[in-house]
């Protein structure tokens, strides 16, 4: 069955209104669910001295569920490369996008798609996007990677079977750099969480499948929308990963829910946005809190975010740790295999 791209829609549509299906219902309208002002996420720099970074994180965990990350050493030039491999997919003819096309009916997440979640209004998201597995290396499908530049920017002077060649060797090698680069900064903020749990550091890497542990990279874009009053890029969910690593262009759009209203995170250059998931919740014992949040959209800019999702391979059985279970503190989650947790979180069965 065809898919009606939102990226083709708001460029080709014609659009003044937007069609029913992206009109959220009223209490989740962002006119009717205004972010509250005066209030500003952590911003932690991983420079602090190493006591105060494993407070600093814990509190943000404990009370946000979410907080910003800099010193962080990647480089700039490098997140701007990673930025430019999905900016170029994007700008793909749309017949060649759909080359790459998913089918998540089929449980095949991975390709470019449109419609991930599910909701009982059957309400679309005003968002495209390109999802793939970075590693490890047993779980990388490089035929589905982005790899094909737009069609105008080709050399005159250049083959463009040899442009082609060149450039997707490019593009794996920058995404490629990007995951060793921000595999070292996951290990780190997993010690940091397992620490703040007061547990030996390597326990909660250990406990999500330590080298075995899946990063997923999802380009997220936002086109202008002619009414974002009323529509939603990604309507309110928390992640079911680990943890998700993210970076946006400059177009605002992420708020988090804290203490009962929506709090919006601005655009901080350089920083990583880093949000707790479903997993680290559950490992915690409900120490730590898996962030709810949302993405808004512009009706004059296109906004983008470059989410990386940490996550266990999907035969790791996750449950509250036992070093923080007793009989004052008893288990508040059921222990079942990833797998079985992601089963649930997409259909809405409860966990």
């Amino acid at each position: 069955m065809e898919v009606e791209r939102v990226q083709a829609l708001a460029q080709y549509g014609n659009l003044h209104e937007l069609p029913e299906k992206f009109i959220r219902p009223a209490h989740e309208r962002p006119e009717n669910t205004r972010a509250i002002e005066g209030v500003t996420v952590p911003v932690i720099s991983l420079l602090l001295p190493y006591d105060n970074l494993v407070d600093e994180i814990s509190k943000a965990c404990s009370e946000w569920g979410f907080f910003l990350i800099t010193d962080h050493g990647i480089s700039a030039a490098l997140i701007q490369r990673v930025q430019g491999v999905g900016k170029e997919f994007f700008e793909l003819p749309q017949v060649e996008k759909e080359r790459y096309a998913n089918d998540p009916s089929t449980g095949k997440f991975e390709g470019y798609g449109t419609k991930m979640t599910k909701n009982a209004e059957a309400k679309v998201e005003w968002i495209d996007y390109y999802f793939h597995v970075i590693s490890p290396a047993s779980k990388v499908n490089y035929e589905i990677w982005p790899n094909t530049p737009p069609c105008y920017s080709l050399d005159v002077n250049t083959s463009p079977i040899i442009y082609l060649m060149l450039k997707m060797t490019e593009n794996r090698e920058v995404t490629e750099k990007y995951n060793v680069e921000l595999l070292e900064v996951t290990d780190k903020l997993l010690q940091l969480i397992s620490e703040g749990l007061g547990l030996e550091g390597k326990v909660v890497r250990s406990s999500l499948g330590g080298e075995e542990i899946e990063m997923e990279m999802k380009i997220n874009m936002y086109p202008p929308c002619p009414q974002p009053e009323l529509a939603l890029g990604v309507e309110p969910h928390t992640d079911m990963s680990a943890l998700t690593i993210l970076v946006p262009n400059e177009v605002p759009g992420l708020q988090v829910w804290k203490d009962g209203n929506w709090v919006a995170v601005n655009y901080l250059p350089n920083a990583l946005f880093v949000h707790v998931g479903d997993q680290i919740e559950v490992l915690s014992n409900g120490k730590y809190k898996s962030v709810l949040h949302r993405s808004l959209v512009n009706k004059e800019n296109t906004r983008m975010s470059w989410a990386v999702f940490c996550a266990p391979p999907h035969e790791a059985i996750i449950g509250p740790l036992p070093q923080l279970v007793d009989d004052g503190n008893p288990a508040k989650y059921s222990t079942k295999t990833f797998a079985e947790f992601r089963h649930r979180k997409f259909n809405g069965i409860p966990q």
